[in-house]
């Protein structure tokens, strides 16, 4: 009981950094190379795209899909998709693809003549799955080495964190002071119990 008690503990703090993982705002610090227009069939993960932008039609099964597209400094490409988010989840409330597009295309330089930029976007790069980050901002800088304070991510954990322990002090009062108590009398009747039943058998063996 005890292994299955932690692998399902282990499971539940997979699952949950997971979700803050793909949900939370990322930095990287790319070039852009090069922006272009893709028909998309989304296949069998439509999950991880958004859904259409606020005036298209919905629901179907391919749509054209706007794609940045990166080198990070150390070489290595980096593909972004840049879709509206509109009011779903995640709540970037995302509905200027079409400007970010534009910026992007007025930011693309060359190997020789970089031009660098830090991208914010969510989401998870998965070759496998054919899945791309979605670009959120676009902000150029000074260079490749720039330090970058995920400020977002440090106070929405933060908050969270201490709902957490709010959450969990109350759970601890209320077991403390409601269920121990049940738990104590429960055990209590049942030593009740099992010392009775024990007379009851001694007295019946004695009569015997």
């Amino acid at each position: 009981m005890v292994y299955v008690k932690w692998t399902f503990y282990l499971l539940i703090g997979v699952l949950v950094f997971s979700f803050f993982h793909y949900t939370l705002p990322q930095h990287d610090v790319v070039r852009i190379t090069n922006t272009e227009v893709r028909r998309v069939d989304f296949g069998d993960y439509p999950i991880f795209w958004s859904d259409a932008a606020p005036g298209t039609e919905q629901g179907g099964t391919n749509r054209d899909v706007r794609f940045i597209e990166t080198f990070r400094p150390n070489g290595k490409p980096s593909i972004y998709r840049n879709e509206d988010t509109g009011w779903s989840w995640p709540p970037y409330f995302k509905v200027d693809s079409s400007d970010l597009q534009a910026e992007a295309g007025n930011l693309v330089s060359t190997k020789d003549n970089p031009e660098w930029v830090v991208i914010t976007h969510y989401g998870w790069r998965v070759q496998y799955l054919s899945t791309y980050p979605n670009a959120v901002t676009i902000k150029p800088v000074a260079g490749p080495d720039v330090r970058i304070i995920p400020w977002v991510n440090i106070i929405i954990l933060s908050v969270l964190g201490l709902i957490a322990l709010w959450l969990w002090r109350l759970w601890s009062r209320f077991h403390e002071n409601r269920i121990e108590p049940l738990l104590e009398n429960a055990e209590e009747a049942w030593e009740n119990v099992d010392q009775r039943a024990e007379g009851f058998f001694q007295r019946l063996f004695r009569r015997r």
